[in-house]
């Protein structure tokens, strides 16, 4: 029971008499703008809060194990 196309489209019309072209578009764009930043706010959150949890879970220990386990791949190639 969501809104339906005709409904839509009424509701557009009446924006679109009570605030004009103009107001309207600019409306789009600062809603869009709001939208961007919104995005870009939650990510940057989340690219903390992984960054804080990679440090509490021993992010160093996970860099040596697999610099360790990069060399070891290294050796195993080469036959004696």
């Amino acid at each position: 029971m969501g809104i339906g196309f005709r409904e839509l489209l009424i509701i557009l019309a009446i924006a679109l008499v009570l605030f004009g072209a103009k107001k309207l578009k600019n409306i789009g764009s600062d809603l869009g703008g709001a939208v961007r930043g919104f995005k870009k706010a939650m990510n940057e959150g989340e690219d903390e809060q992984n960054k804080q949890l990679t440090d509490l879970t021993g992010g160093a220990k996970d860099a040596e194990f697999k610099e360790s386990a990069a060399s070891t791949s290294k050796t195993d190639g080469k036959t004696g």
